[in-house]
């Protein structure tokens, strides 16, 4: 058996070899089509999905010379202009054309607030199609890079087809091995190729075992999450599962963004979903009934993204919940008035619960008194409160 590493030595040289990314395939020959409608393309999705071998491959089908940067390596506005801006200008020396390969594009602006304004500025004026790849590219750092660009997701692959393709691996080494073996090291590779083909390897040669109680740690960002949830229809079970949001936060999340999905009779559906969810959440809190969890789970899921009669695709630029900076504004207001109180009523000698009851009263007294601010040694920010 070779010792070159199975990911490297069974990575997919042509389209056909390819499997379970047939809708990002077509993506990806749209945009070469059709530039420079959209100067640069974004692959994105979960690690080990084939994002960076997708590139390869399209640069082989078409015959075109491809220039790979890492985005760890210009992580500010001074490297992506030296590196990157003259790539952008040369043309190929030896093939019809040239595509800009940027991998692992979440390392841009790593120390350099400029990065990604330089980044859209050299896409706008590049003379090549410029792809790139990222794993979260829902970060809000991305938010004006995102409009200029196609944004094409690849899906973790199906168990089954990751089984089919370690079949075929193994037939080609002539190993021999159990199918439901090959099937547990499917299940805990999550769709990811890349860590399968590891799996197998580090097996079949004896130096390790594969430890399948072990799950890998794949922590979901919200905006995924959200962009399951309403476009996406599929394992509303463990939806909520890959992220360590709560679900209380994660509820704030939704309601802030079913505006954007939802219009009408199924703005009205969504909504419904959403207090049966909070009507189950509220169940728990009060008779700690914590078996009601399922439901809120439920309506909180299935139940939203059900509200319409088919996902929406496109993009939606998804918002953070303005109720969570109320209630930080609101919470702020309340620790500086309790502050106040507690000063006052150590001052005339009474419980803080009644200066917090005669407040408005306080207030006044304390607002036309300088002499009782310095008394009780109120901060600025206390004195700032008292003025509003």
């Amino acid at each position: 058996m070779s010792s070159l590493n199975f990911a490297e030595k069974y990575r997919p040289k042509s389209y056909k070899e390819i499997i379970g990314q047939t809708e990002a395939i077509k993506e990806i020959e749209k945009f070469i089509r059709e530039y420079p409608k959209k100067k640069a393309l974004i692959l994105h999705g979960h690690a080990g999905v084939g994002k960076t071998t997708l590139v390869h491959t399209l640069a082989k089908e078409h015959d075109l010379d491809i220039f790979e940067l890492n985005s760890s390596d210009l992580r500010n506005r001074l490297k992506l202009d030296e590196v990157l801006k003259p790539a952008s200008e040369q043309q190929s020396l030896f093939k019809r054309g040239k595509i800009l390969l940027m991998d692992e594009v979440d390392g841009v602006t790593g120390t350099d607030r400029g990065g990604v304004q330089e980044l859209i500025r050299i896409l706008q004026k590049s003379s090549h199609p410029i792809i790139m790849t990222g794993n979260d590219i829902w970060d809000s750092k991305f938010s004006q890079l995102r409009p200029k660009c196609r944004l094409v997701e690849l899906k973790p692959l199906k168990t089954e087809d990751i089984v089919e393709l370690l079949k075929k691996v193994l037939e080609i080494e002539k190993i021999e091995e159990n199918p439901h073996f090959l099937k547990q090291i499917a299940l805990k590779s999550q769709g990811d190729v890349r860590a399968a083909l590891n799996d197998l390897q580090a097996y079949t040669v004896g130096k390790d075992n594969v430890d399948f109680l072990s799950e890998r740690n794949k922590s979901d960002t919200i905006f995924n999450i959200l962009k399951k949830l309403f476009q996406e229809r599929s394992d509303f079970q463990n939806l909520f599962d890959e992220t360590k949001m709560s679900l209380d936060e994660i509820l704030l999340w939704i309601e802030e963004n079913i505006p954007k999905e939802y219009k009408g009779k199924e703005l009205a559906r969504a909504y419904l979903a959403l207090a049966n969810a909070d009507r189950f959440r509220g169940r728990i809190y009060r008779q700690q009934f914590w078996r009601f969890l399922v439901y809120q789970n439920i309506f909180q899921s299935a139940g939203i993204s059900y509200a319409k009669e088919k996902p929406k695709t496109g993009f939606t630029k998804y918002e953070r919940p303005s109720r969570i900076l109320k209630i930080w504004l609101n919470n702020q207001k309340t620790a500086k008035k309790k502050t106040i109180a507690q000063k006052y009523a150590k001052h005339v000698h009474c419980s803080t619960k009644r200066a917090m009851r005669d407040f408005p009263i306080i207030k006044q007294i304390l607002q036309s008194s300088p002499k009782t601010q310095t008394a009780l040694k109120l901060t600025g920010e206390e004195i700032d409160f008292l003025r509003k």
